[in-house]
């Protein structure tokens, strides 16, 4: 197996069983029925919800009854991208995942070690038999990535712990003791068409080779947006009328792709390839070092269809996106290097009736985060967009007065052989902001192992990370009183 040279084969026996079910956010069934059966045949006490959250409950080892119980948490669902030349199927396939120098990653498609070594790590504690513990809850939930479905729906009786360890953060040596709460921006406009020019001719503008990545753990790296970068361009180019544009995949990841097809007056075909090579130009400049690998690309194309978006709808839709505010908005002034306000152009769609683009702002502060969507709305509504506001979940303030997050540092201190850990916020959504607004009393953190890239096809998990990531828990679980 690709793992034989690791230490903790139990755990990557759990993660390549986790990663051979596909599990795409709404498509948890298959994972669902694999981790119920798995703790049933091991005697492992299970339950599940209506919206389908798994529960598994672990008695004390013996002598620690009295410790009190801890919950580990994390998302069954993950994020599912591939390259534009892969034939894999996430409805059926597993995901083939490479051992390289060090890391984890999977063969042409994102890894879902988000947060799938969550999971396999809570597996393999409470299977271990050198373990020592107190009484263990686990609650894997469903539709994280899309919206947080499982932790909005989670039955809260179902849960006896006060003290939650969410497995779901992406550095080690950090804990989290706050995140940002987040909402939905979806804008649309109806998309008329008429007879394209008479002289016209037909281009194709893309760009690729974008890194992209989580919109919340990575929108601070100031790397380039596909959809942005598409309207920038349009925005100089000269009368043109929309044929076809699409970008990004899903609501919480920086697009790396984006097309548009167009047609222009052929008198104006060389003054949109000046736009397109001076934009070209100053996009390698100002992204050489977040996205060197950056390609925009002007197609011209034989041919194309009769009718097209109207010029003016055509003009109304980049103009929208191109005010639209996107990555970081402001950093967080209580909280050193932290972004406070972000938000993501996310998708961007045209089909035979409308075009839509669909945002996702994050805030640490409520009013900044609602303050960011009106902007976002704003932009839209100039150009005569219908707006929907939706998906609004809370962030996670930090509590000075932590029981659980101080019995963490201690055993970091201890485990790591007197390292501090960093104790901070992420801008990144974290289910905690919801479970602990659900369940009162809750004390919550969240830590994880050193992941890169995720939501992406670049995608990589460190081993030796994941491995001490896991020894640390179990010290933490032994040490708790």
């Amino acid at each position: 197996m690709w793992y034989d040279n690791l230490s903790e084969k139990t755990l990557w026996e759990n993660f390549t069983a986790i990663s051979s079910i596909p599990r795409e956010s709404g498509n948890e069934e298959g994972i669902r029925t694999f981790l119920l059966d798995w703790a049933k045949e091991r005697g492992i006490k299970t339950d599940t919800d209506k919206i389908g959250n798994v529960y598994y409950y672990v008695p004390a080892t013996e002598g620690m009854e009295n410790v009190p119980c801890v919950c580990l948490q994390g998302h069954m669902d993950m994020v599912c991208v591939k390259t534009r030349e892969s034939k894999h199927d996430f409805t059926k396939d597993p995901i083939e995942i490479v051992y390289d120098g060090g890391y984890v990653r999977a063969k042409d498609t994102s890894l879902g070690a988000d947060n799938g070594i969550a999971v396999a790590m809570a597996m393999t504690i409470i299977t271990d038999e050198s373990a020592k513990h107190g009484p263990i809850e686990c609650l894997f939930t469903v539709s994280e990535e899309t919206g947080m479905d499982g932790a909005f729906a989670f039955d809260t009786t179902k849960l006896s712990a006060r003290k939650l360890v969410n497995i779901d953060s992406e550095e080690e040596g950090i804990i989290y003791t706050g995140c940002a709460g987040g909402i939905e921006i979806d804008v649309t406009k109806r998309a008329a068409r008429e007879a394209v020019y008479k002289d016209a001719e037909f281009f194709t503008l893309s760009i690729s080779g974008l890194l992209g990545g989580h919109s919340g753990g990575e929108i601070h790296k100031g790397r380039l947006n596909a959809i942005k970068a598409i309207s920038r361009v349009m925005h100089r180019a000269p009368d043109f009328m929309i044929c076809d544009i699409k970008g990004g995949t899903k609501r919480n990841v920086i697009p790396s792709e984006a097309h548009i097809s167009f047609c222009v007056k052929a008198e104006e075909a060389e003054t949109l390839i000046s736009v397109v090579n001076q934009v070209e130009q100053e996009l390698k400049i100002e992204y050489a070092i977040t996205d060197p690998d950056l390609v925009l690309t002007l197609t011209k194309e034989k041919s194309g269809p009769k009718e097209a978006v109207k010029a003016k709808c055509s003009h109304d839709i980049i103009e929208a996106i191109y005010l639209t505010p996107c990555n970081v908005q402001g950093m967080s002034a209580a909280i050193s290097g932290v972004v406070e306000t972000s938000n993501n152009v996310a998708i961007a769609s045209l089909d035979d009736k409308e075009f839509k683009l669909i945002n996702s702002s994050r805030s640490l502060i409520e009013s900044a985060k609602l303050e960011t969507a009106y902007r976002v709305a704003a932009a839209a509504e100039a150009f005569g967009f219908k707006i929907k506001i939706s998906g609004s979940y809370p962030g996670w303030a930090p509590d000075p007065n932590s029981k659980l997050e101080k019995a963490l540092e201690n055993a970091y201190r201890d485990f790591y052989n007197g390292k501090e850990p960093i104790v901070t916020c992420i801008h990144a959504g974290l289910e905690c902001g919801v479970i602990n607004a659900r369940l009162e009393g809750m004390d919550s953190v969240s830590i994880g192992p050193n992941l890169w890239d995720v939501h992406s096809i670049n995608e990589k998990l460190e081993a030796e990370s994941a491995e001490r990531t896991l020894g640390f828990i179990k010290y933490f679980l032994e040490k708790i009183d």
